[in-house]
């Protein structure tokens, strides 16, 4: 069996797929810049500071495939974005060319696109359209991933990830729901199908009110067990709970869109009509 490497394992998806991936790879090596609090002892772990090259090399050896989740996971200030998002994920695909790890799937996000419009449907060949620091930070990963792949033979497997989680917790996430079963599918395309070079592909259960075409994960054999209708009532009940966001409200990345936003928002207002 592979040796898996997994990065930000004391964050949310990574102890979501701490419990998942260990009956299909066994030999998984879980990293952090801290060990996670409930670290089992049949666990492996190695803690490492992505912003560190060195550290980074030594977490890489020996090691056949990567799930890097690691990183900056919302919205910060630019250092903290720069250090961890872009710094350290150079340093994480610089550490697998020299360690010669064959296949990467590296965790971008729906924030790379997040100043579209929710009324277009989009692929993923759009232009990047960041909405925050934390989305140029992903902008970024897919493209050194690309770099690495095209230039360095690395098989890499770029996912646009919506809401992770057990349900869909409001009206916005009933359209970019991921459910953690379906996100390790996403992940066993990334590290086990023939075909892979480059990929983007987007992380989404089976959403009907999805904006998203996501029709090369599902030719890959993509086929998600997770539907975000079965949760609508719950999702809608409180979404009734939260403030009118206009910004937020127009485009696909919500509350990221409106962070800090001081552009035009009769602008905004007018599209909406």
């Amino acid at each position: 069996m592979p040796r898996i490497l997994m990065t930000g394992a004391s964050g949310g998806i990574g102890t979501s797929l701490r419990k998942l991936l260990p009956p299909i790879y066994p030999d998984l090596l879980l990293s952090d810049i801290k060990q996670p609090s409930d670290l089992g002892s049949n666990e492996k772990f190695k803690a490492a500071d992505l912003a560190d090259l060195a550290q980074v090399e030594a977490i890489c050896e020996g090691v056949d495939g990567i799930l890097h989740f690691g990183g900056y996971s919302v919205e910060g200030p630019w250092d903290a974005i720069l250090q961890s998002n872009i710094i350290g994920c150079y340093n994480l695909f610089e550490a697998a060319r020299k360690k010669g790890v064959k296949r990467v799937i590296f965790a971008s996000s729906n924030h790379a696109v997040g100043f579209y419009p929710r009324h277009y449907r989009i692929g993923t060949d759009v232009t990047a359209r960041p909405d925050s620091r934390y989305g140029v930070s992903k902008v970024f990963g897919e493209g050194v991933g690309a770099l690495y792949a095209d230039k360095h033979g690395i098989k890499v497997t770029c996912l646009r990830i919506g809401n992770f989680g057990e349900a869909p917790l409001d009206h916005r996430r009933l359209s970019i729901w991921l459910k953690p079963e379906d996100l390790v599918q996403l992940c066993r395309i990334g590290l086990e199908h023939p075909d892979i070079h480059f990929e983007v592909l987007y992380g989404a259960s089976y959403n009907e009110r999805s904006w998203w075409d996501n029709h090369r994960a599902y030719d890959l054999g993509y086929r998600p067990t997770g539907r975000a209708e079965d949760f609508r009532e719950h999702a809608m009940a409180e979404q009734a709970k939260l403030s009118p966001d206009p910004v937020g409200d127009y485009y696909q990345g919500g509350a990221f869109c409106s962070m800090e936003f001081d552009g035009d928002k009769e602008r905004v207002i007018d599209w909406k009509k």
